[in-house]
């Protein structure tokens, strides 16, 4: 079992750069890919996300970014820099003839994102772009390492609330021979507050086993303990369950309500609701199993 939540960071050497591959994921009912690149890199986002699909399903943010140098922070087109300020000067004319207004002209033109690291916003080599994709493939597995984690966390606490549904199941019985002898006697005492004289004993007795009949949970429990067991099954056979795992549980629930509706028991119904009380703390839990 997985969870789909997820961390990864990697540092990756590409040439002269570093880079920091930062990979979170969060649960998500399908594939939710958000990428994150610096412009240098966006021509291989294509291939980025197709190397992402692995992780199945959920909010995947993968975000990757340069580490800022020196050599990096100084370079920057010089020509085009002049250019574009002698231009918003001659443009803004008199407006800007003073040394305030050109410096606000500078700043404006500076913070150009073309103006900076034109340099460095070569397209990567394949060379470049072997060594990236091998971390980024690292970042992945690491991801995915670190979910299979996080579903062993999971995967203690559904046995936990399952082992107690299961412990609850087995309360019952003791409860049901008593229920069935509670619901003859009212029977028999309803039959004697009407006065009835003359009983045909055959037809009573096929109209009391008709009642009881709808009134028996036998069924009920052994689909549950079957579904307990698939439920148990499941989660050892398949590391990406989060989907089965639901339906399984809202059939444990319509087993455990139909139990609840027949029980006509005080102490059945307090049962009941113990074991809803469980299968809600799993259901929380199955939105961010993988």
């Amino acid at each position: 079992m997985k969870s789909m939540t997820g961390y990864a960071k990697v540092q990756s050497t590409v040439g002269d750069k570093k880079l920091n591959i930062e990979i979170k994921t969060l649960n998500s009912k399908q594939l939710d890919l958000i990428v994150k690149l610096p412009a240098a890199y966006r021509s291989r986002e294509l291939e980025i996300r197709t190397l992402l699909a692995p992780l199945e399903r959920g909010k995947v943010e993968f975000t990757m970014s340069e580490e800022s140098n020196n050599a990096t922070a100084s370079c920057f087109n010089r020509e085009l820099l002049t250019a574009r300020f002698n231009a918003l000067c001659e443009t803004a004319g008199p407006i800007a003839s003073t040394p305030e207004s050109h410096m606000m002209l500078f700043n404006t033109v500076a913070s150009m994102p073309d103006i900076w690291n034109t340099a460095d916003d070569k397209e990567l080599s394949e060379a470049e772009w072997g060594v990236l994709e091998a971390d980024i493939r690292r970042a992945v597995e690491l991801t995915d390492q670190f979910r299979a984690h996080e579903g062993t966390v999971l995967e203690r606490d559904f046995h936990l609330h399952v082992d107690l549904i299961e412990r609850l199941l087995g309360q019952i019985p003791p409860y049901e021979a008593e229920r069935i002898e509670t619901a003859k006697e009212r029977i028999r005492h309803y039959m004697a507050e009407a006065a009835v004289k003359e009983v045909d004993h055959n037809r009573f007795e096929q109209e009391l086993i008709y009642y009881l009949e709808k009134l028996d949970i036998t069924e009920e429990k052994v689909r549950l303990q079957k579904h307990i067991d698939y439920f148990r099954q499941t989660m050892a056979d398949e590391p990406s369950c989060g989907k089965k795992l639901g339906f399984v549980a809202q059939e444990m629930g319509r087993e455990i309500n139909t139990t609840g509706s027949k029980a006509n028991h005080v102490e059945i119904q307090r049962i009941v609701v113990a074991m809803k009380d469980e299968l809600e703390k799993i259901k929380e839990q199955l939105g961010n199993v993988l």
